[in-house]
């Protein structure tokens, strides 16, 4: 319970069984019921009885919905229907268009922005939203006692870098500030073409002062929850759903979709796929809990849709733990590694195997390939590291997420690659999704699985988690010299001089260095009835706006 009779966090239901019934052909239906009962992935019920307009699954539980901290995607689809700022995404390429600002003017510098707010903003609790609530809200992000992992992204902005970092104490010299009540002016260090997009992400929306400043860190329970996007917050029930509401005094309210909405919360595949096959859920919209194992054959469904997005799947090596700080093994691990065969025998839903981190299509950026396998290479390394033929290797544990097989199947694979090429024995650590993520940003851990998602179309979205003193890092590898290239980047008037700039950063990152190493960038899977669901648009940033979505009545 939360300070003052907040929104209730209720426990499970009683749990039950959904039974297989689907108008899919036969043969395939067959496959899939087979393979649900063989993996065990069996659905449970869940409440409350009375059904949402429309019920999203939404993936797994999420770690928090304060837009301030959040990092993983479940996260930030229930942060994103509460919270908006000065843009939102367009839900049919995910560029930016008017949210909260109704229009903004750019310095021919391209250096700094001024924002003018809609007239008449207001929280859905009343209260009047205004120019120094972002103000406030920015300043309350970079701070280094807020802990914002995505705090970095502040480091386009005058001082952000320094105030993060804390080697400046004044967040009042943060380029941010309110002209007056409905004018917000930013200035950046640096041109930024894609700061538009970057103003849509959930860290720069405004956050209700007037509950932070009662509740503390606990202010996303209070109840009302003061939001300032299409939907406001009815209920929260931990492991099974959140039920939102449209939000009345939403500045667009007449143009959101759908009056309610309930996002199911679990990282079960199977119970996923029955209740959407059933009927009980109308969209389910994150990949990961779709079982790999089906991806195939449900790919070949008219109510199953594949796009490419940019994302990947990668690895993350602790450099401060032995025997990782030696970069030698970094790079013998990473030369180790098969990763077509990962995406031919696991993935199969024709992912790309990389050794990059920036997928191809970002702003018309050409990754490096990377490291590819060459077993011979990688066995000189770690030989030259003192480790011949895999000979006195320590015990080290590669930590994933459970909740989908498609990533044990992939943690196995490595498993199996990295004895066969190079004699090492590693242990599989699984963990829940919300250890996982303590774990990893505590640094406690080996290697990892890794993964993201461009916040906007560009490579900066993937190359700056790597900064030293970003909070996405987590590697623990600081390097100088890659820190100044993206700077360089940063301030290169050429475009074709910036992204050759970016290329030599990524080059430093995953072939020479190799903190983090790349497996395959990623292919959307998600399940709607193109009959019954309108508004949902396939973009490269994979942003959904629930605002858009409408379930139709059946025919």
């Amino acid at each position: 319970m939360s300070p003052g009779g907040d929104i209730r966090k209720t426990p499970e239901p009683v749990p039950g069984v959904f039974f297989l019934s689907t108008p899919s052909p036969a043969p395939a239906r067959v496959r899939i019921a087979f393979l649900l009962l063989l993996l065990g992935l069996l659905p449970v019920a869940c409440g409350p009885r009375q059904r949402a307009d429309l019920v999203v699954h939404n993936g797994p539980e999420p770690e928090t919905i304060d837009p301030q901290i959040l990092t993983g995607q479940a996260d930030g689809r229930v942060a994103g229907a509460l919270f908006e700022g000065l843009t939102r995404f367009n839900p049919l390429d995910g560029r930016a268009i008017p949210g909260l600002a109704e229009s903004w003017e750019i310095s021919p510098d391209g250096r700094r922005y001024r924002f003018r707010l809609r007239q008449g903003l207001a929280w859905s609790t009343g209260e009047p939203i205004t120019a120094e609530d972002f103000v406030w809200s920015w300043r309350r992000a970079v701070m280094p006692a807020t802990a914002a992992d995505y705090s970095a992204q502040f480091f386009h902005l005058e001082s952000g870098e320094a105030i993060v970092t804390g080697r400046e104490k004044d967040v009042t010299r943060l380029g941010v500030g309110a002209l007056d009540s409905c004018t917000v002016e930013v200035r950046l260090v640096n041109p930024a073409p894609f700061f538009l997009e970057l103003a849509a992400s959930r860290i720069f929306a405004p956050i209700p002062r007037h509950l932070v400043e009662r509740f503390g860190d606990q202010w996303i329970r209070a109840e009302p929850l003061s939001c300032s996007g299409p939907y406001q917050l009815m209920q929260w029930r931990v492991n099974d759903r959140f039920r939102l509401r449209r939000n009345p005094r939403y500045w667009d309210a007449d143009s959101v979709a759908t009056e309610r909405i309930d996002l199911l919360s679990g990282d079960n595949a199977g119970t996923a796929l029955n209740l959407f096959l059933r009927g009980d859920v109308d969209l389910i919209i994150d990949r990961k809990i779709i079982p790999g194992e089906l991806g195939p054959d449900l790919a070949q469904r008219d109510d199953f849709h594949r796009f490419d997005f940019l994302g990947c799947d990668f690895i993350r090596f602790n450099t401060g733990r032995k025997p990782f700080d030696d970069p030698r093994v970094r790079k013998a691990f990473a030369l180790a590694l098969d990763r077509p065969a990962m995406t031919r025998r696991i993935t199969r839903l024709g992912e790309r195997p990389t050794g990059a981190i920036t997928p191809r299509g970002a702003g018309g950026y050409e990754p490096p390939e990377g490291l590819g396998l060459d077993a011979a290479q990688a066995r000189r390394l770690l030989g030259e590291a003192g480790y011949p033929e895999g000979r006195g290797f320590p015990r080290v544990e590669y930590t994933y997420n459970v909740g989908t097989r498609l990533y044990e199947q992939v943690g196995i694979e490595i498993q199996a690659q990295l004895l066969a090429h190079l004699g090492v024995r590693i242990q599989l650590r699984p963990l829940e999704w919300k250890t996982y993520l303590t774990e990893m940003s505590r640094q406690n851990y080996d290697f990892i699985r890794g993964s993201w998602i461009g916040d906007y179309n560009d490579p900066l979205t993937f190359l700056d988690c790597f900064l030293a003193d970003s909070g996405n890092n987590r590697t623990g590898w600081r390097q100088p010299r890659y820190d100044a290239l993206l700077r360089s980047a940063g301030s290169a008037a050429d475009p074709a001089s910036r992204l050759a700039l970016l290329r030599q950063a990524e080059v430093l990152l995953v072939e020479e260095e190799v903190p983090v190493t790349g497996l395959y960038s990623y292919v959307g899977l998600c399940a709607y009835r193109p009959d019954r669901l309108v508004g949902f648009h396939a973009n490269l940033i994979d942003e959904h706006p629930l605002w858009s979505l409408r379930r139709l009545a059946p025919r």
